[in-house]
């Protein structure tokens, strides 16, 4: 006989937080969205944390590489696309971690011999204005000067010209030691005004270069999630078909993060996917897996190895899941259950794996719901795909702008890898559409205005960290007539033209 749950799934718009106690010094700029992105030991801390709780979602049309770097800047993650050849994720991977460091190697070197035209040619491979000049013309040989725009745009050079007679020499540059910190190389650049500070050894070798545009950078993004490297951190979907060939490509590009893109995880193989992951690179590349939505799932994937859980299956606003195969949860009901599942795995190995609602957020007041119920961070499809940076066209539709946005699960994405069982290599049936979402404008706005809300509310429930507000957070049920008395209701709302009201 079938087994049957006795109370009905909820979705987060079935409840409502009830306010606690607030002292004066709970207030929204002393919140701390910061949480763990990897399961770590107690006593330990994880390997890596976010600086707020939002990852993008592993979909074509949300994770491309503008997106990647916009959410890292604003201390998210974005997991890049699967759906993809190997090589082409792997440069959107590429392209993130190489947007921006504080020490970084250098793939523009010329040897004093080489011409003018050798630095055009070279630009136009790199992009790159700046370029060491080296004994030898590596990245990692004696350094004899540097060659930066301003030495080449004179009249008096023409294409013959030798770099040695218009590069800046040696003994006219700045340089630091390896062993100087950022902080230090920073003060250089700023007290010396540079735009490129040289990094050598003791014996004069280029080791690194640091630019004055990260610094500016971190300042105007001090939330920015970075490597021990100072580059952006960034995340990738794999499958379950092809990871012998992805993984590796993956990690060779810098991906911080795989996670196994996959519309249920309670499945045999995703622990096969984890198993070559760890036969082959141990503990030191990390993988999330789902999506589950119960104990059974969320015990199959810890003990498989996974080092964070997805939670939810078919709430996406693009999803399909349930209408077609009568499979899936109420997220809310769902995030409930494993977070107590989770809680109960740390209290008996201690080790916490953290879990992460995907899909069912409708509202920004959802988020704060989701981490209140237990989750440690969110995944978002829908939302980030309204935003500038996403991969998607932006269209002009009945006098508005929208972009495009579709499902995995769609003929469209055509990604059979994630959802076809039986090997074909097609999609028998959809789950999940095609469709438009209202165009939001830029990333940073609309995030920030998003963990405004989050945090005030966390204030109201007298909590200034996702763990203290998952230990204070009082919940309630509400019922349909009171969802309707929580909105505007019996009065007639002004619309809003071009700032004037009609």
């Amino acid at each position: 006989m079938a087994f049957y749950y006795n109370e009905a799934s909820h979705t987060f718009s079935e409840y409502l937080l009830v306010p606690g106690y607030s002292s004066s010094e709970c207030v929204p700029s002393k919140v701390c969205l910061k949480t763990p992105l990897v399961k770590f030991k107690k006593g330990e801390e994880p390997a890596i944390s976010l600086n707020i709780p939002m990852v993008s979602a592993i979909m074509q049309s949300v994770s491309g590489e503008q997106m990647g770097i916009a959410l890292a800047k604003e201390g998210g993650v974005a997991f890049i696309f699967g759906s993809q050849s190997i090589e082409s994720q792997a440069m959107m991977v590429s392209k993130v971690k190489n947007y921006k460091a504080g020490f970084v190697g250098s793939d523009s070197n010329l040897t004093p011999d080489q011409t003018l035209n050798d630095v055009m040619d070279l630009l136009e491979k790199t992009g790159h204005s700046t370029m060491p000049v080296t004994h030898d013309g590596s990245a990692n040989g004696r350094l004899l000067g540097m060659v930066t725009s301003r030495d080449y745009r004179v009249s008096r050079l023409d294409g013959n010209s030798k770099v040695a007679e218009f590069m800046t020499p040696f003994d006219k540059l700045v340089t630091a030691n390896v062993k100087s910190t950022l902080s230090e190389c920073n003060d250089l650049i700023w007290d010396h005004k540079l735009n490129t500070l040289p990094i050598i050894d003791d014996n004069n070798n280029l080791v690194y270069l640091v630019f004055r545009k990260d610094y500016d950078s971190h300042k105007e993004n001090p939330n920015e999630l970075l490597d021990n490297d100072k580059r952006y951190v960034v995340g990738a979907g794999i499958n379950t078909r092809d990871f012998a060939e992805r993984v590796p490509a993956l990690v060779e590009a810098g991906a911080d993060i795989l996670c196994i893109d996959s519309s249920e995880g309670f499945s045999d193989w995703q622990k096969l996917t984890i198993d070559w992951i760890r036969s082959k690179y141990g503990d030191r590349v990390k993988v999330g897996a789902g999506n589950v939505v119960d104990k059974e799932g969320f015990e199959f994937l810890a003990k498989a190895g996974a080092d964070f859980i997805k939670v939810g299956i078919g709430g996406g606003s693009i999803c399909i899941t349930r209408e077609t195969k009568g499979i899936g949860r109420g997220q809310a009901t769902s995030v409930i259950e494993v977070a107590k599942a989770r809680d109960e795995y740390f209290e008996k190995t201690g080790v916490y794996i953290p879990i992460c609602s995907d899909g069912g957020i409708v509202y920004d007041y959802h988020i704060t719901l989701a981490l209140a119920m237990g989750s440690d961070f969110v995944m978002l499809g829908r939302y980030f795909s309204r935003f500038e940076e996403s991969p998607t066209n932006k269209l002009m539709i009945n006098g508005n702008f929208v972009k495009e946005y579709w499902g995995e699960g769609s003929n469209r994405a055509r990604n059979w890898q994630r959802y076809d069982l039986g090997g074909a290599g097609k999609l028998s049936f959809e789950e999940g559409v095609d469709s438009y979402v209202p165009y939001a404008g830029p990333l940073k706005d609309n995030v920030l205005t998003t963990l405004a809300k989050v945090k005030s509310t966390m204030c109201n429930c007298g909590a200034l960290t996702i763990e203290e507000l998952q230990q204070k957070a009082k919940l309630t049920l509400v019922s349909a007539t009171s969802i309707v008395e929580g909105g505007a209701h019996d009065v007639i709302v002004k619309d809003k033209t071009n700032d004037n009201y009609k």
